[in-house]
């Protein structure tokens, strides 16, 4: 496993640096896969956050990409929780992996699973509750520029707004950042 921490707005001290190692190195025995783990510890300036020691993580695996992000008032207790989050998440890619062909070589899978693997894409960990779509939507994809498309986004209060990008004519997303600024997503030719 390749390991890289970053520090943003904060000084990396060695004992920090040490216990990050030591936590993060657990996630190897769920990631069989050659890994690169980067991990970026920042210190949120705002006086009116408590929790603002935040450690992000992104794993990148053969397969899926694994991140996460948690903040607290405290270096460790934010990293104890990420590692906490991303073996949850290693657990279930690599449970994922083991029962990629449940049906062995027997044939074709019933279209039933299929559907149901694509809906929720990693299977469920006994005893965790079992993800689900709870709501289902349908609108008009309109075309319009990236800027009008934030402008919608903003009317409508949610976190995203799909459209259909009048420039590229592509299906695109706009989406609200952490940091309040927008983000665009757009497929690639």
């Amino acid at each position: 496993m390749q390991l890289q921490i970053k520090g943003k707005n904060v000084e990396m001290d060695d004992a920090i640096r040490s216990y990050a190692e030591e936590k993060l190195g657990k996630l190897e025995r769920h990631l069989a896969d050659p890994t690169k783990v980067e991990l970026e510890l920042s210190l949120e300036k705002n006086p009116s956050i408590a929790d603002n020691h935040v450690a992000e993580a992104t794993i990148w695996t053969k397969g899926p990409t694994l991140r996460a992000r948690e903040s607290s008032a405290d270096w460790r207790v934010s990293i104890d929780e990420l590692v906490s989050k991303l073996e949850r998440q290693a657990k279930r890619y690599q449970n994922r992996r083991r029962n990629h062909h449940p049906h062995g070589n027997s044939g074709p899978r019933p279209a039933r699973d299929v559907a149901i693997e694509r809906t929720r894409g990693i299977p469920v960990i006994p005893g965790e509750p079992e993800p689900a779509i709870v709501k289902t939507k349908q609108f008009a994809v309109k075309p319009m520029t990236p800027e009008e498309a934030v402008l919608q986004l903003e009317l409508i209060g949610h976190d995203f707004f799909v459209f259909r990008n009048s420039e590229a004519g592509e299906v695109a997303v706009v989406y609200r950042r952490r940091d309040g600024n927008f983000g665009l997503i757009e497929p690639q030719p």
